[in-house]
C-alpha cells in the first residue's frame, strides 16, 4: 500500500510514465516548468511536446510493458518528499527525491532516491537510461 503524498512513477503499458506526488519538473536551462502533483513524460523518444507525453507513442509502434530488474534499488524510510525531475539535454531524465518506480500492474516496482530514466525510448533497461540516446541521435530539449 502506497502512504499518502507519496512519489510514484507508473510506467503505462506501451506508453508514458505517470509521475504522481510532490512533482518538480525542471528543463534543460534549470528552470522551474512546473510543479505538479500530476505529470505525464514521454518515454517513446517521439512526442513533439517533449519531455510531456503527447500520444505519440501510439503512432510510433513503441512496445514496452514496463517490466524491469532495478539493481540500484534502495529500502527507503518514505517515498514522500520533493521529487525532482531535470531534463537533460538530447539525453535521460534525472530523478532526486524519494520515489517508488512500478510497472501498471504494480507486479515489478523499486525505490529510488536518484536516478536517470529513458526519454528516447531505446534503452535496453527500460525505464531506466543506458545511454541508447547517444547511439541512436536522439535529439530533444
Amino acid at each position: 500500500m502506497t502512504e499518502p503524498g507519496a512519489n510514484v512513477i507508473t510506467l503505462k503499458v506501451d506508453g508514458p510514465m505517470v509521475c504522481r506526488g510532490d512533482i518538480t519538473l525542471v528543463d534543460v536551462a534549470g528552470e522551474v516548468l512546473l510543479e505538479d502533483q500530476e505529470v505525464w513524460l514521454c518515454r517513446c523518444g517521439e512526442s513533439k511536446k517533449m519531455p510531456f507525453c503527447d500520444g505519440s507513442h501510439r503512432q510510433a509502434d513503441f512496445h514496452d510493458a514496463g517490466e524491469f530488474e532495478d539493481e540500484r534499488a534502495e529500502k527507503l524510510e518514505s517515498t514522500v518528499g520533493p521529487l525532482v525531475i531535470s531534463v537533460k539535454p538530447n539525453a535521460m531524465l534525472s530523478i532526486k527525491g524519494p520515489v517508488t518506480i512500478q510497472s501498471a500492474d504494480g507486479r515489478f516496482h523499486s525505490q529510488r532516491s536518484r536516478g536517470a530514466l529513458c526519454r528516447c525510448g531505446r534503452s535496453g533497461k527500460k525505464p531506466f537510461c543506458d545511454a541508447s540516446h547517444r547511439r541512436c541521435g536522439f535529439k530533444a530539449d
